[in-house]
C-alpha cells in the first residue's frame, strides 16, 4: 500500500510503480483481511488513515522470523521474472 500511495501522490508518474506484491503468498501478508485486490493493473487507495491497513503484527513477527533464519540474502530477480513476465529476462543494474 506504501508503493500505491506513492503513485497516487505523483501526478506526472509516467511509468508503471513497481511493486513484488503479486509474486508474493499469504505467508508474506502482514496486513490484517486477506490481500489487497490488484483490478486492471490498479489499487484502490483507501480512505482509512495511514496507508490504509491494519497490521497483523502475529504475521509480521513470523515474517521477521523467517526472515532472520534465511540463509540466501542474495536477491532472485531472475528467478522470479523469468516465469512471469520474459523467458530471458537479465538483471541489468543501471550505469549512473
Amino acid at each position: 500500500m506504501a508503493m500505491a500511495h506513492v503513485a497516487a501522490a505523483c501526478p506526472n508518474l509516467t511509468f508503471a510503480s513497481n511493486t513484488h506484491y503479486p509474486w508474493q503468498t499469504e505467508t508474506d501478508e502482514i496486513g490484517a483481511g486477506g490481500r489487497i485486490p490488484i483490478e486492471n493493473g490498479c489499487v484502490r487507495i483507501p480512505g482509512k488513515p495511514g496507508t490504509g491497513i491494519e497490521l497483523d503484527y502475529d504475521q509480521l513477527a513470523r515474517g521477521r522470523e523467517r526472515c532472520v533464519k534465511l540463509s540466501c540474502r542474495k536477491r532472485g530477480d531472475e528467478a522470479e521474472m523469468r516465469p512471469h513476465v520474459d523467458a530471458n529476462w537479465k538483471r541489468v543494474l543501471p550505469i549512473w
